[in-house]
């Protein structure tokens, strides 16, 4: 069985994936970020954990083989295929008050994906309190040697996928980035498609 799900530009959208599930992500037209959050489906209070993903890795990105794991040290999704290369999970989700601060005031009231996050959390009873550090999928985020980062213009191309197999059944949570002042969405958020298949 497969179903497939096309998440408008800057909008949000969640679904369950099941044991064994295969969750594909797919960036429709390249250039697109792709913020994203998991919590075990059963228990929202295991979550995502970006440290975790990152300690057990020993890496700084996200790309084929790496194990998803939550914030109690449990593999959640595991990425089987990745056609992008890497994927950040350290700089974090655009809102309201970081547009403010670091594109100016004129911002503030701009859609962003803490928005889109808070909205979606709260059809499975949860609130803003529930937001972790999340991934942002083919969001390119270069680290330089002392440490520094920066959003620079994105590397996946139309049709760019990654694939997670899931390894508990998981809650994903998803914001198609709607931010328009940095490069993460070239200037110009738009669709994407999530395929969940058995």
């Amino acid at each position: 069985m497969e179903m497939i799900h096309d998440i408008p530009a800057r909008a949000p959208w969640s679904g369950i994936i099941r044991k064994g599930q295969t969750l594909r992500i797919e960036d429709t037209y390249g250039q697109q970020a792709i913020d994203t959050l998991f919590y075990n489906a059963h228990d929202h209070g295991e979550r995502y954990s970006s440290q975790d993903t990152l300690r057990v890795q020993g890496a700084a990105y996200v790309t084929t083989g790496t194990a998803i794991v939550s914030n109690l040290g449990r593999v959640m999704l595991r990425v089987t295929a990745d056609s992008a290369g890497r994927h950040d999970t350290s700089a974090g989700c655009c809102s309201c008050e970081s547009n403010t601060v670091r594109f100016g005031h004129d911002t503030k009231f701009q859609h962003a994906c803490r928005e889109n996050f808070i909205l979606e959390l709260a059809r499975h009873g949860m609130t803003k309190r529930d937001i972790v550090p999340n991934l942002n999928f083919f969001m390119n985020v270069p680290i330089s040697p002392n440490g520094a980062m920066t959003v620079d213009d994105g590397i996946s191309s139309p049709g760019d996928h990654l694939e997670l197999v899931a390894e508990m059944d998981v809650l994903c949570v998803i914001s198609n980035c709607p931010q328009i002042n940095n490069p993460c969405n070239g200037f110009d958020p738009t669709p994407c498609r999530v395929i969940i298949r058995d």
